[in-house]
């Protein structure tokens, strides 16, 4: 993935662009120390990633998102936590890291940035209509007139994406037109909870949860604030 790294201070710049050589797959195209150099930049090319630092002079983060017809994917860099939930109200916003950040939990930034890159070719074509009602722990879902059957405690994660949904599995991913809501009503209570506006995980395969986020698999899945206490009173905590 080609990126380019926006923060006012040398030192955060040269931080990240350090923790880019570290991890595979992301390429520093270039840094810049305000927004409006951004902006001119990407008036002309393109990029797939952005590291966006919030607070800067003159020209926030948010502010910065707001001018870009288009946004990339966007990872939020900052010493800040107040503005987690507001930050996963972009839907180009990809994840959220507080400074100073580790190799590790950058590593798991750049791997939901790369899952969702993939996650178009990965899924099924947008012939897929609808869902159909399940029975005991299978899900149908119809494509290309065929009712493909889906073990439900296989599926991980469950994205809204506009007028789709991403049903992630253990062996396959679908594209679903479809509502967030209607498979909420399908899906087991005990073991699917909505963490997010956008998303719906399976409890059982969370790997671990640090600050507003759940790592499900390679996926880094943002926790609204309302969602929180009832995701920790479904774990089975010491």
């Amino acid at each position: 993935m080609d990126c380019i790294i926006i923060d006012d201070e040398a030192t955060a710049r040269a931080i990240i662009e350090q923790l880019c050589l570290e991890v595979p797959d992301v390429n520093v195209i270039k840094t810049f120390p305000n927004a409006i150099q951004a902006i001119k930049y990407l008036n002309q090319n393109e990029v797939d990633l952005i590291f966006l630092d919030i607070h800067m002079p003159d020209f926030t983060g948010f502010d910065f998102i707001q001018t870009l017809k288009k946004p990339p994917k966007i990872v939020l860099t900052t010493s800040d936590t107040q503005f987690a939930i507001e930050a996963f109200e972009y839907e180009c916003i990809v994840d959220y890291l507080v400074k100073p950040i580790t190799l590790s939990r950058f590593e798991k930034s750049v791997q939901k940035a790369l899952s969702l890159s993939t996650m178009p070719t990965q899924s099924e074509p947008s012939t897929i209509e609808s869902l159909d009602d399940n029975s005991g722990n299978d899900l149908y879902v119809n494509i290309d007139r065929r009712l493909i059957k889906i073990d439900i405690p296989s599926i991980y994660l469950v994205e809204a994406k506009g007028d789709y949904i991403y049903v992630k599995t253990e062996n396959k991913n679908y594209t679903v037109h479809s509502t967030l809501k209607k498979i909420e009503d399908k899906l087991p209570n005990d073991l699917f909870l909505k963490v997010h506006r956008s998303f719906i995980i399976n409890i059982k395969k969370i790997v671990d949860i640090e600050d507003n986020s759940v790592l499900i698999k390679k996926d880094v899945i943002p926790v609204s604030r309302s969602n929180r206490p009832e995701l920790m009173k479904r774990l089975n905590l010491l």
